[in-house]
C-alpha cells in the first residue's frame, strides 16, 4: 500500500521508519496550489488593455495574463472605496455588516477587524498554508499612544504630531493578529500618514521627520515619515518584497498564500524616473505602466520558482479609478477638472465605458479588472461573463485548498472554482450587493441592477440619498453606461430586487444594528 506524503498530513516517525523502504520516491510538494492575490488600488476597468482595447497605455503584464489565463468581464468590488473592499476580501463578508457603514479609515485608525472574525489567511492557515501580506493594509492598527488618542484619528492623520504615538512599541493589532504568519505593510493609502513600513508588529525604522503635504495629483497629506520610507519608491519596494517572499518560500514543503495589496495607481500620482514620459499620455499613463511592471515583477518571481503551473494568481483592483471620463458633465470633487485632465492624458477612459468614478454606486465605482492565471486548472485565453465579487475569494480559496470554514462568519462569499474550470457554465451565485462611499446601495441580479436611492452616493452629481426615491433600475445587457432608468416600466423587477436585498442584508446595513459585529 502506498500512502502519499503531503504537506497537510505528517506520518509518525515510527510508521515512517517501517514504511520508508516500500515507498517510491516522491516530490515533497503536493497538489495544493500556491495562491497569490494582487489587489491594485484604484485601477480602473478601462486602465488595462484586455478590458479596454481602445486604451493607448501599454499594459503588457495584463495582456500576458489574459493570454495565459482567464479574464472576468463582470467582476466587482464590494465597495467603491478602499477600506470596506479590503474588509470584504479578507473576511468574505460585506463591510456594511461591520461597524463601518460608510467612508474609509485612516493610517492611525483603530482596528476594524473583529477579534473572532475568520479571514482568508486563517482559513488557509488551517489547511496547512504559510500565509503572508505585503502592501497596503488599511483596516486599522493597534498603535500604542503616549497619551489619550486624539478624536480625529479616523480623519486620515494626527496633524503631524509624532509625539502622540510610541512608535518603538509593538502594535497590538496587525495582519499577524488575523491569520497571517508574516506581514510587511504600510498602514493605509499612500496619501495618509504615517509613512512607515511595519513588519509583523514593529515599525521598521523610527520617524525621521514630518513632511508637508502636496497638492493634487501628487497628493499626499502632511504627516510622519519613517527614516527608511520613500513615497515615490514605495510601490517598487513593496512589489520587490513580495517577489522576495515568493523566491524565499517556493522551495518550502508548505504551500503559501500571499496577499499583495499594492498602493497604486491611487494618488499620489508620482511615477519614478524610469517611467516618466514612457506612456506619452501624461503622469497617469506613466503610473499605470509602472503598476503593470510592478505586477510583472511579482509574477516573474512565480515563473522563476518553477511552480507557475500550480500557482493560482489573481490580479484585481479594490474599486474603480478616481480619473473620471472626459465627457462626464456631472463629476463633483474638490479637484478642478483641468488638473485631472493634465494628469490623465487626452481621451484615456480609466473606467472604460462605465458611468461614474471611484466612490460611486454606478458601475465605474465598483466594476473592476479581475484576471486569473492557474495553468493546472484554468484554460489560457478564456473569458468569464458571470457576475462575481471580491468577497468570493475566501470561499474560492477554501474550496481550492479543501479547508473548512464557518459560513456564518463569511456569509457573502461564494466559490468561483466552478467558473475557473468552466467559464461558460451558468453561475449559481446569489445577487451581488454594491455599496458606495456615502452608503448608497445597489443590488445586481442577472441583467438587472437596482440602485436603492436617488444618486451616486459618491462623487458624481447628484449624490442623492440612500433609500430615497426615485430608485434607479438599469438593464445592463442593453445599457452598460446606465443612461436609461427603466424603473417605472418594471415595477415588478424593482419589488423583487428590493425583497432580495432585504433577504440578503437582514438589516445589517442599518447603523448600530444589533446584528452587526463590533470589535
Amino acid at each position: 500500500m502506498v500512502i502519499p506524503l503531503t504537506r497537510q498530513f505528517m506520518l509518525s516517525a515510527g510508521l515512517l521508519a517501517g514504511m520508508i523502504a516500500t515507498l517510491p520516491a516522491q516530490d515533497s510538494k503536493t497538489e495544493l496550489p500556491n495562491i497569490v492575490v494582487i489587489l491594485c488600488d484604484d485601477l480602473g476597468y478601462g486602465d488595462v488593455q484586455p478590458l479596454n482595447p481602445k486604451s493607448n497605455i501599454a499594459t503588457p503584464t495584463f495582456s500576458k495574463l489574459a493570454s495565459q489565463g482567464m479574464v472576468f468581464s463582470d467582476a466587482h468590488s464590494p465597495s467603491g472605496v478602499c477600506t470596506p473592499t479590503r474588509y470584504g476580501l479578507v473576511c468574505g463578508r460585506y463591510c456594511w455588516r461591520s461597524k463601518l457603514k460608510r467612508g474609509v479609515l485612516g493610517g492611525y485608525s483603530r482596528p476594524l477587524l473583529e477579534k473572532d472574525q475568520q479571514t482568508i489567511a486563517s482559513v488557509l492557515k488551517s489547511a496547512g498554508y504559510q500565509t503572508a501580506c505585503v502592501g497596503k493594509w488599511h483596516l486599522g492598527l493597534g498603535w500604542q499612544w503616549n497619551d489619550t488618542a486624539p478624536n480625529n484619528i479616523n480623519n486620515f492623520g494626527i496633524a503631524g504630531k509624532p509625539e502622540s504615538v510610541d512608535y518603538s512599541k509593538p502594535l497590538t493589532d496587525t495582519p499577524v493578529s488575523h491569520g497571517f504568519d508574516w506581514s510587511y505593510i504600510i498602514p493605509a493609502s499612500l496619501d495618509m500618514s504615517p509613512y512607515v513600513y511595519i513588519q509583523n508588529k514593529k515599525v521598521t525604522q523610527p520617524i525621521d521627520k514630518v513632511v508637508e503635504g502636496s497638492p493634487f495629483p501628487k497628493f499626499y497629506r502632511k504627516g510622519e515619515l519613517g527614516k527608511d520610507f520613500s513615497i515615490i519608491e514605495c510601490l517598487d519596494h513593496l512589489s520587490q518584497q513580495a517577489a522576495n517572499y515568493i523566491r524565499k518560500n517556493s522551495s518550502d514543503a508548505q504551500p503559501y498564500f500571499l496577499y499583495v495589496p499594492l498602493p497604486a495607481p491611487h494618488k499620489p500620482v508620482i511615477p519614478t524616473d524610469t517611467f516618466q514620459g514612457k506612456s506619452q499620455l501624461g503622469p497617469y499613463g506613466d503610473f499605470i505602466m509602472q503598476v503593470d511592471a510592478a505586477i510583472g515583477r511579482i509574477i516573474q518571481a512565480v515563473d522563476d520558482s518553477g511552480e507557475a503551473d500550480n500557482t493560482l494568481v489573481v490580479v484585481t483592483s479594490d474599486n474603480g479609478s478616481f480619473m473620471h471620463r472626459n465627457d462626464d458633465p456631472d463629476f463633483v470633487d474638490h479637484v478642478a477638472d483641468e488638473k485631472i485632465q493634465a494628469y490623465r492624458g487626452d481621451n484615456h477612459t480609466a473606467n472604460g465605458p462605465l458611468r461614474g468614478t471611484k466612490a460611486d454606486v454606478w458601475e465605474g465605482g465598483h466594476r473592476i479588472p479581475f484576471l486569473v492565471r492557474w495553468p493546472a486548472t484554468v484554460k489560457p485565453g478564456t473569458r468569464c461573463d458571470s457576475t462575481i465579487c471580491l468577497v468570493d475569494l475566501l470561499a474560492t480559496c477554501a474550496e481550492v485548498s479543501g479547508a473548512s470554514y464557518d459560513q456564518s462568519q463569511s456569509e457573502d462569499s461564494h466559490s468561483l472554482l466552478a467558473n475557473l474550470k468552466n467559464p461558460d457554465k451558468p453561475s449559481a451565485r446569489p445577487p451581488v450587493i454594491h455599496h458606495s462611499a456615502g452608503g448608497m446601495f445597489a443590488i445586481r441580479q442577472g441583467k438587472w441592477k437596482l440602485v436603492l436611492g436617488n444618486g451616486s452616493g459618491g462623487r458624481q452629481a447628484p449624490k442623492g440619498k440612500p433609500f430615497a426615491e426615485p430608485y434607479h433600475l438599469f438593464d445592463l445587457s442593453q445599457d452598460l453606461a446606465e443612461q436609461h432608468n427603466v424603473v417605472s416600466d418594471n415595477t415588478d423587477v424593482r419589488d423583487q430586487l428590493v425583497t432580495e436585498f432585504e433577504r440578503i442584508s437582514h438589516n445589517d446595513h442599518l447603523p448600530n444594528n444589533r446584528n452587526s459585529k463590533t470589535p
